[in-house]
C-alpha cells in the first residue's frame, strides 16, 4: 500500500486536514496541462477574464471555508448552515478575484464533500469514497432534493433546464454520480495501468468530459457544443487516452478546437478536483505495490453544480465564467 495513503487512512483526519486537502486539490486541477478550454499555469483556455493568478488568489480565499464546512459536517449541521457558509465563501472569492467566478462550482461541490467527510469522521467510519458519498446523501440528500425544486434563473441553470440536463441539486442529491461512478473508477484504473499522477489526472478528466452533461458547455455551445466536447473526449480515450505516447499533443489539438468554439468543460474540472481531493485525503484505496485498486469506469450522465441557486449558476465550475 502507498505510504502516503496508509498515513492518511490510518489516522483520523481533522477538519483542517480535510480543508487543506481541498485547497491542494484545486491547485492540482489548476496546474494540470493541457486541459481543453480550461485555465492552466500557461494558458487562459477559452477564458478572457481570468488566468492562473486569478485562480491562485481564489484558492487562497477559500482555504478557511473548506476547513469551516468540514467542521460543520462533523457537527451534523443542517443544510442552511452549509449554504450560508458557501454563500459567504463565494463573496470572499469574488472579492479576491475582482468579481470573476473562478470556483463557484467547487464551493458547492467540494464544500459539500468536505462536509460529508466531516460527517464520516464523526461517525468513526473509514474514509473511503463510498463512505463520503453515503454520508452526503444520508445527511443532506433530502434538503438537496427540496432545493432541486427551485428553478435556477442563471445562465447555466437555464441551459440545463432547457436541454433537459440534470440540475445542480439533483446531481448533489444523488451523491455526485459522475464523481463516484466515473471519476473515481477512472483514476483508480489509470494508476493501476502505471500512469503517472499527472497522466492519471488527465485520463480522469477526459473520462469525466466524455460522460458529463456539463451545463457550462451547454451554456457556451448549446447542445451541439456539449456533444462535440463529449465526442472529442471519447475519441481521445478510444485512441489510448493519456497512456498514448502522443497523448499530450492530442490533448493540445483538442484544446485548440475547444478554444476556437469557446468551450470550457468546467464541470469536469470541478469533478476532477473532487477526485484529486480524495486522493490527497488518502480515501482512494491503494494496492501493496503503490497502484490503485481498479474498476472499469462506468459512465453516468450528470450536470455540473453551484452552491446557492439564488447566487450561482448550475454550470459554474473551477474554470467557468460564462
Amino acid at each position: 500500500m502507498n505510504n502516503a495513503a496508509v498515513a492518511s487512512r490510518s489516522m483520523t483526519p481533522s477538519a483542517t486536514d480535510i480543508g487543506r486537502a481541498a485547497a491542494v486539490a484545486l491547485h492540482d486541477e489548476l496546474v494540470l496541462s493541457p486541459k481543453p478550454g480550461l485555465v492552466t499555469l500557461t494558458s487562459t483556455g477559452s477564458h478572457r477574464d481570468m488566468d492562473a493568478r486569478t485562480f491562485i488568489r481564489s484558492i487562497s480565499s477559500l482555504r478557511g471555508y473548506f476547513v469551516r464546512i468540514a467542521h460543520l459536517g462533523m457537527g451534523d449541521a443542517a443544510f442552511p448552515a452549509l449554504e450560508r457558509a458557501g454563500i459567504e465563501a463565494e463573496a470572499r472569492m469574488l472579492e479576491a478575484t475582482g468579481g470573476v467566478n473562478t470556483h463557484r462550482g467547487a464551493i458547492f461541490q467540494l464544500g459539500l464533500l468536505c462536509a460529508a467527510a466531516g460527517a464520516v469522521v464523526a461517525s468513526g467510519r473509514t474514509m473511503t469514497p463510498a463512505a463520503i458519498r453515503s454520508a452526503l446523501i444520508a445527511h443532506w440528500g433530502e434538503a438537496l432534493r427540496h432545493r432541486a425544486q427551485r428553478p435556477s434563473t442563471l445562465p447555466g441553470g437555464i441551459a440545463a433546464r432547457r436541454l433537459g440536463l440534470r440540475s445542480a441539486s439533483e446531481e448533489a442529491a444523488l451523491g455526485f454520480p459522475a464523481v463516484f461512478e466515473v471519476g473515481v473508477p477512472a483514476m483508480r484504473a489509470a494508476i493501476a495501468r502505471g500512469l503517472t499522477r499527472e497522466r492519471a489526472q488527465l485520463d480522469t478528466l477526459f473520462h469525466l468530459m466524455a460522460a458529463l452533461d456539463d451545463s457550462n458547455l451547454a451554456h457556451r455551445g448549446g447542445l451541439e457544443g456539449l456533444r462535440f466536447a463529449q465526442r472529442a473526449a471519447k475519441a481521445f480515450l478510444e485512441g489510448g487516452g493519456a497512456a498514448h505516447p502522443a497523448a499530450i499533443h492530442r490533448a493540445e489539438a483538442i484544446a485548440r478546437d475547444f478554444e476556437a468554439r469557446r468551450l470550457s468543460p468546467g464541470g469536469s474540472a470541478d469533478m476532477l478536483a473532487a477526485v484529486c481531493w480524495m486522493q490527497r485525503l488518502g480515501a482512494i484505496e491503494m494496492n501493496s505495490d503503490g497502484t490503485a485498486e481498479a474498476r472499469a469506469p462506468a459512465p453516468a450522465p450528470a450536470s455540473a453544480s453551484a452552491f446557492a441557486s439564488a447566487s450561482a449558476p448550475a454550470s459554474a465550475s473551477a474554470s467557468a465564467s460564462a
